[in-house]
């Protein structure tokens, strides 16, 4: 008995001092970090907004933290190829991902075999931007507002034709929250990307699109398209003069894409509260503002909690919202 007593306090002991070792392990690693560069994976091809807004928050980061900030494209099966190197990747906060609203809250209900777990495999550090959907149309369509177009719908179910950059995409997810909550049917007709949509709504082969500013405010300024409503709680800037969806009288109908930055699970929380600090900084540059103000981004920096719940309520929004339009898993 004596030797057994011994014995379990012999492990005892040990399993105490590993976990003192460890704690120490992670405390020294925070007191030191970053001592190399940091790798920010974007899981979306070069040049575009994922890319770019991964290149310019990097830069102003990397002046604060005092070690480069790389950007390297992982494309891909709607992010998840690169999201999923990050997932895998050591927890020590080397390797980031700059995630789109997608990746955390919608693939989960769009891909059938998702080989990381949103919910489990990331801790949120901060959302960088957010762009809220508007609904555009052809200046052919015979609606001055939101609750014209839903009144036309409601008369001519299934004959107006709304353009996606295809099933699954943020374009196709704010259409189908269109659809439910102003209680109507458009028919949606998803192309491969924005460009193609947009090329093909300006020559008035569809009606519309539910889209994000950057791709529409420059035909809506030259007078080609024409702005119903943006999803949001506040108006644009950019058109001060254009209501809210609220405010044009369809509630439940608020969306944005965003784009934030995540690590892996089990990053120490010192090392994700100095990366939080680093992207807050980084947004409030001036030169972020310029760069990016124009084309409909609204740069945050929130904290690592406002984050994480913002991704909850999404995730149960866009859920809610790919099973009310029964879009399958692919």
């Amino acid at each position: 008995m004596t030797s057994l007593t011994a014995l379990l306090r012999h492990a005892c002991a040990l399993a105490l001092g590993v976990s003192l070792i460890s704690g120490y392990g992670a405390a020294a690693q925070a007191q030191t970090y970053p001592d190399r560069p940091i790798r920010l994976i974007a899981p979306f091809p070069a040049g575009g907004l994922a890319d770019v807004l991964a290149r310019a928050v990097g830069d102003e980061m990397s002046k604060t933290l005092g070690q480069p900030v790389i950007v390297e494209n992982r494309a891909g099966a709607g992010g998840n190829i690169g999201a999923e190197a990050v997932a895998r990747s050591a927890p020590d906060g080397y390797t980031l991902l700059m995630t789109s609203a997608g990746i955390l809250t919608a693939n989960q209900f769009l891909y059938a075999n998702m080989p990381f777990d949103p919910a489990k495999d990331f801790v949120p550090i901060s959302n960088v931007a957010d762009m809220s959907m508007m609904v555009v149309v052809s200046p052919k369509v015979e609606a001055k507002t939101l609750a014209d177009l839903i009144k036309l719908a409601k008369a001519n179910p299934g004959k107006l034709n709304f353009g996606s950059p295809g099933i699954g995409t943020t374009g196709h997810l704010g259409l189908a929250l269109l659809m439910h909550a102003g209680d109507i049917k458009l028919t949606h007709v998803p192309y491969k990307g924005a460009a193609p949509a947009i090329t093909d709504l300006l020559a008035g082969q569809i009606d519309g699109v539910v889209d994000n500013p950057p791709t529409v405010l420059p035909h809506i300024a030259a007078g080609k398209l024409k702005p119903l409503a943006v999803a949001s709680k506040q108006r644009m800037t950019q058109l001060p003069d254009l209501p809210t969806t609220a405010e044009a009288g369809t509630a439940n109908f608020e969306a944005s894409s965003w784009f934030g930055i995540a690590a892996p699970a089990g990053t120490p929380p010192a090392i994700v509260a100095q990366l939080h600090k680093a992207i807050a900084a980084a947004v409030k540059q001036p030169v972020m503002s310029e760069r990016f103000s124009k084309s409909g981004a609204r740069l945050l920096g929130n904290t690592p909690d406002e984050f994480a719940q913002q991704i909850v309520a999404d995730r149960k929004m866009w859920g809610d919202v790919i099973k009310a339009a029964g879009i399958t898993p692919n």
